[in-house]
Parts: C-alpha cells; sequence; structure tokens
C-alpha cells in the first residue's frame, strides 16, 4: 500500500533505479514520473511529467477507452489485479507495437490510488505484421495481432477462425516467424486438396512396397515440419475417418509411416484454419468432438475486412504497392470512399484482384471511381419478401437438404438413432451431412 509523501518518494525512487522503461500514473491519467528507461526509450528530448498517459502514447486528446482502444486500466480497476494490453505508441522511431502491463497500486485505506505501467517494445509485432503483409491500425485488428504476439513464443497448438481470403496462411506465416523455431520449416497442408485415400500418405508418409505404386519410402509432411511448424488449412475439410489418426498423433506425439512399424516421434507445432464453423459440426457429427477440443487450445478471430473498414485505404496503399513496384498508383478520394463503403464477401482477396485489375485499366498514376467495379454505384436491390422467398421454387435436392438440415439441428441422440429416423443408412448420412456441410 502507498502512503503519502515518503512512500511515494520511495515507490519514485525504486522505479528509477529499474533497467525496464516504466512510469508512474495517478487516477486522472497523469504520469507522475517516468523513469530513465523510460526516457531513453519513449521521449528522449522531451519531459513527460505532468502530461497524460494518453497524449504522450497515443497523440490523444480522451483516454484512450474514449477512443476506442482497448485500455488495461479499465480492466485493473474493475479486477484489481494487472493487466496488460499490445498498443501502438508513438515513438522516436515512429509508431510501434509496445506490450504495456500496468500494475495498480493501493493507498492506505486499501483503494487503488496509482498505476505504475511497465513498457516493451515488441519488435515481433512489427517483424510480423510488416514481414508477412498484415497491414492495419484498427482495434479488431491489433487484437488480432496481440494474440499472434502472444501465442508465437510457445508451443501451444492454434486455432485460426476466418471467413475466406481474411490471410490466415500469412498469420499462420507470421506466428512462425515470431516463434523459437522460426529457422525450421514451416509446412503448409491444404487439407481440402487432399482424398481419404491419400491423406494419411501424405501426412506420414509411406514404407516402400505399402501398396501397389509405392516404389520407395516417401517422407510425410509431419518429418518435413521436423522442428518447425506443420499448418494445417482448412481442417474442417478432413473426413472423420482420417480425423482419428490426425487425433491420435496429437494425443501421442507419435505416428508411423503407411506399412511402417516403428513409431515416429512428431516434433512440430501445429498451426490449423478454417473457414467453417466446427462447433456445428461437431453438433451434427460431421466433426470429432476430441479432435475439437484438442486443436482448440488457443483460437484467433481473423477479422472480415467489413469489420476493419479504417483499414482499407492503408491495405490499398500496401496492396497497389506490391501490385504495381515500379508504377504504383495512387487513389482518388472518391475512389478511397466507394473501396472503403464495399462489403468484400472475399475480404483482402476479394480487395486485392479489384486493386489489381484497377491499376491495369488506370492510364496514369490516378486509380478514379471509374476504375473501380461499376454495380458498387448500382442501387441497391430492393429486399424481397419473406413470404416470396418462401414461395420460391426449389429443386428436389435443396427440399430434401433443407429438411435434413432441420432434422440434424433438432436431433438431440447419436448419429445412428437420426439415420434410423430418417430410414436412411449411417454413411449415407454421414455423407449428406458431409454435403451440407461443403455447400454452405
Amino acid at each position: 500500500m502507498i502512503h503519502p509523501v515518503s512512500q511515494l518518494a520511495e515507490l519514485v525512487s525504486f522505479i528509477d533505479g529499474l533497467p525496464e522503461p516504466r512510469i508512474l500514473v495517478d487516477l486522472d491519467y497523469r504520469i507522475l514520473w517516468a523513469n530513465a528507461a523510460y526516457l531513453r526509450a519513449f521521449s528522449p528530448n522531451q519531459p513527460v511529467t505532468g502530461r497524460f498517459c494518453y497524449e504522450v502514447s497515443h497523440r490523444y486528446t480522451v483516454p484512450c477507452n474514449d477512443a476506442g482502444e482497448s485500455c488495461p486500466r479499465q480492466q485493473s480497476l474493475s479486477s484489481g489485479q494487472s493487466a496488460s494490453v499490445l498498443h501502438l505508441h508513438h515513438t522516436p522511431r515512429g509508431e510501434e507495437h509496445v506490450f504495456v502491463e500496468l500494475n495498480p497500486l493501493r493507498d492506505g485505506s486499501g483503494r487503488i490510488a496509482y498505476f505504475v505501467e511497465r513498457m516493451e517494445v515488441v519488435p515481433s509485432a512489427r517483424a510480423a505484421s510488416s514481414a508477412h503483409n498484415m497491414v492495419g491500425r484498427s482495434a479488431p485488428f491489433r487484437r488480432m495481432l496481440e494474440m499472434i504476439t502472444r501465442v508465437a513464443p510457445t508451443g501451444t497448438s492454434v486455432l485460426l477462425l476466418g471467413e475466406t481470403g481474411t490471410g490466415k496462411e500469412m498469420v499462420a506465416r507470421a506466428i512462425h516467424a515470431a516463434s523459437r523455431h522460426a529457422e525450421a520449416p514451416l509446412v503448409v497442408v491444404e487439407c481440402s486438396g487432399l482424398t481419404e485415400t491419400l491423406f494419411e500418405s501424405e501426412l506420414f508418409g509411406h514404407e516402400r512396397g505399402a501398396f501397389t505404386g509405392a516404389t520407395q519410402r516417401k517422407t510425410g509432411l509431419v518429418e518435413s515440419a521436423r522442428g518447425g511448424t506443420l499448418f494445417l488449412d482448412e481442417i474442417g475439410d478432413i473426413p472423420l475417418t482420417q480425423q482419428v489418426k490426425l487425433l491420435r498423433l496429437l494425443e501421442t506425439g507419435t505416428y508411423r509411416r503407411v506399412g511402417g512399424v516403428e513409431p515416429l516421434r512428431a516434433q512440430i507445432r501445429l498451426v490449423v484454419a478454417t473457414h467453417r464453423d466446427l462447433r456445428r459440426m461437431v453438433d451434427v457429427e460431421a466433426f470429432r468432438a476430441d479432435l475439437y477440443y484438442r486443436i482448440s487450445a488457443f483460437p484467433i478471430a481473423l477479422p472480415a475486412l467489413r469489420e476493419r473498414r479504417e483499414d482499407i485505404p492503408l491495405l490499398a496503399e500496401s496492396l497497389l504497392a506490391r501490385l504495381s513496384p515500379t508504377r504504383t498508383p495512387h487513389l482518388s478520394p472518391e475512389a478511397v470512399n466507394l473501396l472503403s463503403s464495399y462489403d468484400y464477401p472475399g475480404n483482402i482477396r476479394e480487395l486485392r484482384n479489384i486493386l489489381e485489375r484497377a491499376s491495369v485499366l488506370a492510364d496514369g498514376d490516378t486509380i478514379l471511381a471509374s476504375h473501380l467495379p461499376t454495380d458498387w454505384r448500382a442501387p441497391s436491390a430492393a429486399p424481397v419478401p419473406e413470404a416470396a422467398l418462401l414461395c420460391e421454387a426449389k429443386t428436389l435436392k435443396e427440399m430434401e437438404d433443407g429438411y435434413l438440415q432441420q432434422m440434424a439441428a433438432a436431433h438431440r441422440g447419436d448419429r445412428k438413432a437420426l439415420a434410423a429416423k430418417l430410414g436412411i443408412s449411417e454413411r449415407t448420412l454421414y455423407r449428406r451431412l458431409q454435403r451440407l456441410v461443403r455447400n454452405q
């Protein structure tokens, strides 16, 4: 607990001797003291004592939480415990990602009176974002980057969740680059491209003579990723029959080549990704519950582009620089407004394609609104009444799929009981549920 004057002076003296950058802040966001390490790292030419922390760090005129930032102070006041966050701060080197750890200090009556903030520049956050073409300043983007920065140095398995085109492979590469095993291989496996018969052989490899055509031993992708990261993209597309083999790998840390008898140890860090709703797939028994719980230790949600509209101009600028390195066009204000108002069902991938087309159409150095898709400027179609949708003609297959979806959602028993209720075999039910998930 901190008592007036003498105890506060002792605290200032203690903070000043610490090697890490630290500041002492009161409940009114005013900096009471900054140690020498802080001044060297963040404000070598300008005093900060007496100024507001949000003004020094962010150039804001209001506290972080009033400016849409995630403020650790609010969390600490609520819980009474330490809190931390990744923020984008102004520094003498420009904007940098800074890890802020905030510790509350109490007065003689037990009430929180001050906060000590420890700050640490996180080079891996900048490296992760810039080296892998992840650009953004919005709160959803920074929340994602904070999760990447937290989990990357660990060995924890990561589940990336996001719509198609949100950059899941880029995030996986950023996690690998910021990990302890960045010098080891990153092996990308596109699960939707693996057939059921090829899955085990591709993942685990096979011995010579294991099957017809296996004329020599083949190294599997798990073995190729030894010491590094195995990235399984679109894990929701792995057939149920093969999911158990992946689960065994994760549970035991061992595997066997097809046709082999010797267990091999898998020395990998696993990152998986999907655009599907795995929880719903578990509910309809299209994805194993035990595998889901095993891979979802640390989920990271990748925001859709429409959820981070303020990043679109910056992202467009970055994409144009990579698309036309010798002649980088700039966007007219009208083009920026149009790009920022579109919803992008294809997310960053769609934005890239739009910009590539626009840069080809532009004769000069400026992309105009006329170079963007014309249907963006057309009036929105009137909403179709629900009754009209219900009366719309459907094929027999669509009607069957709709009925199956309703029955699966309402059923509370196992898949065998549902198959019996529908009058079809369990195998047929599984195939149709898989088809439903693929067609979503």
